[in-house]
């Protein structure tokens, strides 16, 4: 039976810096798990708290998935991006108690979905070259599910402020004002996402050995 959070030896590889140390056997320790947390927590903060928008629907996944791909350099395990959903979970949780407003549907799907999907792309398409079209295809897909349920909501009439802030965003546009200016930014934000946030952390080609 495969041991819970195995390390992933291609991403270890690929990092542009050592991880963390496993414990024994390879086991995941408590500092790994807590720096996955963390990554989670970061990823909610600057989508919730931070509001660093760039004016364009789709944007807030470039400041999930930033943080998420550090988890995935610091702590190169398979599953890291379900348990960093996790630790975005809980301070998405601690942010409403404390009566903080959260940002739109469309950001937190995106904020939720990108860990997960990085797992299931980072696990079939490996290292090198591919990591980046993984980190790419993953952040793509998010953003394209975000636009999905944005726009159902929108098309219910529940405007709110998620996609992108006041001025890109369309808040108070209709529908069919919203989606086909959306419909690209999405897709554009998503592309760039995963380019830009495999870059600062993975190198293109894996380390011998």
């Amino acid at each position: 039976m495969p041991m819970p959070f195995a390390l992933d030896p291609r991403l270890r590889r690929a990092a542009r810096f050592p991880s963390l140390p496993a414990g024994a056997g390879g086991s995941i320790t408590a500092l790994e798990l807590g720096v996955l947390l963390g990554a989670g927590v970061l990823a909610s903060l600057l989508t919730n708290v931070l509001h660093l928008r760039l004016g364009i629907p789709g944007s807030s996944i470039v400041f999930v998935s930033l943080p998420v791909a550090l988890g995935f350099a610091l702590v190169p395990r398979r599953g890291a991006g379900l348990v960093m959903t996790g630790g975005a979970l809980a301070a998405n949780a601690v942010l409403a108690l404390a009566g903080a407003r959260l940002d739109g549907v469309g950001a937190q799907t995106s904020l939720l979905l990108t860990g997960p999907l990085l797992d299931l792309a980072l696990g079939w398409l490996g290292g090198g070259w591919r990591l980046y079209a993984a980190f790419v295809g993953a952040c793509a897909a998010s953003n394209a599910l975000a636009f999905v349920v944005r726009g159902i909501t929108r098309a219910a009439g529940i405007y709110g402020t998620g996609g992108g802030g006041a001025v890109g965003g369309g808040v108070g546009r209709t529908f069919a004002q919203w989606w086909p200016h959306a419909a690209w930014t999405y897709a554009l934000a998503g592309l760039v996402a995963g380019l830009i946030s495999a870059a600062p952390w993975f190198r293109l080609r894996e380390r011998g050995g």
